[in-house]
């Protein structure tokens, strides 16, 4: 029997959209620009999905379309797409000084909310440094045996990444909790970022769980 029931998320429903019109909708990567007018499009063609209501599919579509790779996309000489990834003309001016501004505003505030949380974090660590210690001993587990064996200079201690560290190609650790795992940003997001891992597996973590 096929499952009907109600996605959660605007997060679920964005890869759902994205498995009925691929497209149009993707998941990873730079998005397209969208047709004016696709939610009606969306709606109407998904008027029978029980999976769906519009109040979810409009939720989506806003959260998809405010997303950092969406408003990357959204450059001069770009072409809009319909569902079935069809052209529907290039974008106007005005809509890439937009989105343009958009992304600078969104990129801004999370910079700010991120140095925010890091100064918390050191005055946190500062007031109580007995609960700080072990956090920093179990981070510093894992270099040790690669120091004793090819006796390079001890790694530095770990810290939160500032907003200058925040770029693709940045080799960072993932703190995993009981130790860090050496990774790369490959992707940045508005509310995380996605690594990949030296043994090729990538994963989404938040900004706090990475040190540089």
């Amino acid at each position: 029997m096929e499952n009907t029931e109600k996605l959660k998320n605007s997060k679920e429903v964005i890869a759902h959209i994205a498995e009925c019109f691929p497209k149009c909708f993707t998941l990873e990567g730079e998005a397209k620009p969208l047709k004016i007018g696709i939610f009606q499009d969306l709606a109407e063609r998904l008027s029978e999905d029980p999976k769906v209501s519009k109040t979810q599919l409009r939720a989506a579509l806003r959260q998809y379309t405010s997303s950092w790779r969406y408003l990357h996309g959204i450059k001069p000489g770009a072409t809009r797409v319909d569902l079935d990834g069809n052209a529907c003309g290039e974008l106007e001016e005005e809509h890439v000084e937009h989105a343009k501004k958009a992304l600078a505003e969104s990129k801004a505030k999370v910079q700010a909310r991120r140095k925010e949380q890091a100064i918390k974090a050191r005055e946190e660590g500062k007031a109580n440094p007995k609960a700080a210690k072990p956090a920093q001993q179990r981070r510093a587990k894992p270099a040790k045996p690669q120091q004793k064996q090819n006796n390079k200079p001890a790694v530095p201690e770990t810290r939160a990444l500032n907003s200058d560290d925040m770029v693709v190609g940045k080799e960072v650790n993932v703190n995993m909790g009981k130790g860090n795992m050496a990774a790369t940003i490959v992707e940045l997001n508005k509310d995380d970022v996605r690594v990949r891992l030296t043994n090729g597996l990538q994963m989404v973590v938040k900004a706090e769980h990475l040190r540089a």
